[in-house]
This record gives C-alpha cells, sequence and structure tokens, in this order.
C-alpha cells in the first residue's frame, strides 16, 4: 500500500488525494447489496485512501430511502473500524431536509458531510450561505461544500466560499466545476486547513498541479492505483509522469460518464466481479454500445496497469 502525502498538523490532513465516491449495489430484487458494499470499502481501504464517501451522487443518493441511506452510513462506518474516514453525502435543496440528514448521518457515526449547494431552487449567494450556515449551526461535524452547478443551476462563488470557509467546521470543497484554475484564486483566501478537492475526474491532474489537495473520485473507484499514482507524482512535481498517468486513464473516465452516471461505473465494477450492474430509475442500464466500449476500457487498463492485478 503507498502511503499518501499529508500535513500532520492540519486537524483535516486526512482529506486529501483520491477519495472514492461509492457506488451503492444493488441486488436483484432491488434491495442493498451489503456484502458487496463492504467488499468495495474494503477494496478502497486496502487501495490506501483516507476516506470513503457514501450516499452521494455516485451513491444514487436522490432514490435512497432515509433508512437505506442510514443503512450504508452505518455499513461504511463498521466496515472502516476507523481505519478511514467515512464521508456522508447530506445535501438537500430543503434546508430542514439537509438539517436532518446531517443529524442522521452525525448518529450514524459518519466522520463528516458532503453537503451540495441547493439544486432546482436557485437561490441567490445569500441564500446559499444561509442554508450552509443553518447546517452548521445544528449540528457539530465538519463540512466539506459540494459545488456542482452542472446539476444545481447555482455555483458556489468565490466569495461564498471564502466567507463559509471563514468557520471552522466547514474543512474544504468538492469542485465540480471543472475549473482547473480555482485552486490558484483560493488557496491565497482562505485557511491553510481548508482543502480543495476536484470534483471532475478528467480535470483532477491539472487541478492538483495548480495546488488542489486531492479529487472526490468515480474513476477510482475502478482504478485506485493508477488514481493514487497521478496524486503522488502532481505533488511531487513530477509533470512527466502525472501526464502518462493520467493519459492511461482518460479513456476510463470517458467512458464511466457514458448516459448516466453510476450506469458505467457499475456495469465496469461488475465486469471486475465486484458488484451487480443493477441501477434505480430513473438511471437505466447502459446500452450494449457503451458496455462494449467500457469493456475495452477495463481490458486496456488491466493491461497496461499489472498494479490493479492486487485489485482485481
Amino acid at each position: 500500500m503507498t502511503k499518501r502525502m499529508a500535513n500532520v498538523d492540519h486537524p483535516s490532513a486526512w482529506l486529501a488525494g483520491y477519495i472514492p465516491d461509492l457506488p451503492t449495489p444493488f441486488d436483484q430484487n432491488d434491495k442493498i447489496d451489503l456484502a458487496s458494499f463492504e467488499r468495495l470499502c474494503e477494496r478502497q481501504i486496502d487501495a490506501g485512501t483516507t476516506a470513503l464517501v457514501v450516499g452521494e451522487t455516485t451513491g444514487e443518493s436522490s432514490t435512497l430511502t432515509t433508512a437505506e441511506h442510514d443503512l450504508i452510513v452505518r455499513a461504511a462506518v463498521k466496515t472502516s473500524r476507523g481505519r478511514v474516514r467515512i464521508i456522508a453525502g447530506a445535501g438537500s435543496n430543503s434546508t430542514s431536509q439537509a438539517i436532518a440528514l446531517t443529524r442522521r448521518a452525525e448518529a450514524d457515526g459518519a466522520d463528516a458531510i458532503l453537503s451540495v449547494v441547493p439544486y432546482y431552487n436557485k437561490p441567490m449567494q445569500a441564500g446559499i450561505y444561509a442554508h450552509f450556515r443553518a447546517i452548521a449551526e445544528a449540528m457539530a461535524l465538519p463540512i466539506i461544500l459540494h459545488d456542482v452547478p452542472s446539476r444545481t443551476v447555482r455555483e458556489l462563488s468565490d466569495d461564498t466560499v471564502v466567507r463559509l470557509a471563514e468557520l471552522q467546521q466547514f474543512i474544504g470543497i468538492k469542485d465540480a466545476t471543472g475549473d482547473v484554475t480555482r485552486p490558484l484564486r483560493l488557496k491565497p483566501l482562505v485557511r491553510q486547513d481548508f482543502r480543495l478537492l476536484s470534483g471532475d475526474d478528467a480535470s483532477a491532474a491539472a487541478f492538483l498541479f495548480y495546488g488542489g489537495d486531492g479529487c472526490i473520485s468515480v474513476t477510482s473507484n475502478v482504478a485506485p492505483a493508477l488514481c493514487n499514482q497521478i496524486y503522488l507524482t502532481a505533488k511531487g512535481g513530477s509533470l512527466q509522469a502525472t501526464r502518462r498517468a493520467a493519459i492511461e486513464l482518460t479513456e476510463l473516465t470517458t467512458v464511466l460518464s457514458l448516459e448516466s452516471i453510476p450506469a458505467a461505473l457499475k456495469y465496469a465494477l461488475s465486469l471486475l466481479g465486484l458488484m451487480l450492474p443493477d441501477v434505480r430509475l430513473p438511471i437505466v442500464e447502459l446500452s450494449d454500445s457503451s458496455k462494449a466500449r467500457t469493456a475495452t476500457a477495463i481490458a486496456k487498463i488491466c493491461f497496461e496497469d499489472s498494479a490493479l492485478s492486487l485489485y482485481r
């Protein structure tokens, strides 16, 4: 297992490197497959991740019942046994519902929450700030902001990030905007231990080179070794080595965004024997042509990177 680079002087030092946004496995009866979920957790822990994200975008959170969300958070906490931090998705476009989800995640043993910008409502920045401030005042868990304007329509402005980062409870941001220059703008404006994480696998390597601290990733569910290589070489300043690893992952990262997330990811993991490819409506399984592209990308990764043989 490769050790990750982290500054132990920071209380949020664990929030670094590639952190998988785990899918939620379902069995053929549309029930949560806990055995497969625990296997995914163990695989990532063995690969050296510092944290696991559960019950968020890739985990099909919008189709999970409250009881199911509790179940996977508790299962992740139980499986991790304190070896890694558990980050629970706890966002909503209703502030009261986000607070309720956050309190449940805290009761279930999560170490932090990932809270998305309110979607559909299209609030102003003042409303977004008030939303997150209300969540922070309702419980004690550390909060990671999630900025994904492609899904929420509203962005989390730099000014709002800076204001929220003044509060110690906010420990980082998952930036899924694809703007690789954002660390250059934010680093001088936020406290030293506020973590800047990419939420876009395609641009994560550049994000790291511009000062980012890590990536909350879909791709690392499949190829944790290569993703860790990108992180270590980027933070070590080796542009050529980072570029090589990123090129190897390009096709896989592209196919994992085919049709609807997480359909391609679940199919890829099923090819590795880790779970069934089943998804919940309104997400449907991949078309045959996308399945073929995904299988080709998986075969290429497994052929080119012998390190993956450790995790098959």
